[in-house]
């Protein structure tokens, strides 16, 4: 029996996965948070005041979000969706790296670290003004 070694179609094959099913996840989760949203609130009139700018960083955005979709408000699984579909490339950017590496292509494993640093600062810059 001969051992196959994992190759790059391989990671091809795992990446078009992701981006497949992170968009699929990332839909039903938003529309089971729409759906959720719909059945308790439904019926108000929305207050879009709600969309002033505001000086909030990163993690306490996300801890907002992961209590309030554990608390199973509607408004806070649809952010988890959106969340969702951000994720999707960033973990095919992540992927791409891992598969860099493993071809020895160091020339496209600095250019993949230069947009992670790049996506890093523009998260880290974009909730703290």
């Amino acid at each position: 029996m001969q051992h196959e070694k994992f190759g790059e179609k391989d990671f091809q094959t795992i990446i078009g996965n992701l981006l497949r099913y992170g968009v699929w996840t990332s839909l039903s989760v938003a529309f089971i948070g729409g759906i959720v949203y719909l059945m308790h609130s439904g019926s108000q009139i929305e207050d879009y005041s709600v969309f002033k700018e505001n000086d909030r960083n990163i993690f306490e955005v996300i801890s907002t979000v992961y209590h309030g979709a554990l608390q199973g408000n509607g408004e806070y699984l649809i952010f988890v969706g959106i969340i969702f579909l951000f994720l999707t490339p960033v973990l095919r950017v992540l992927l791409s790296l891992f598969s860099f590496l493993l071809e020895k292509d160091y020339l496209y494993v600095g250019i993949t670290l230069i947009v992670i640093m790049i996506i890093i600062t523009s998260i880290s810059f974009g909730f703290s003004h």
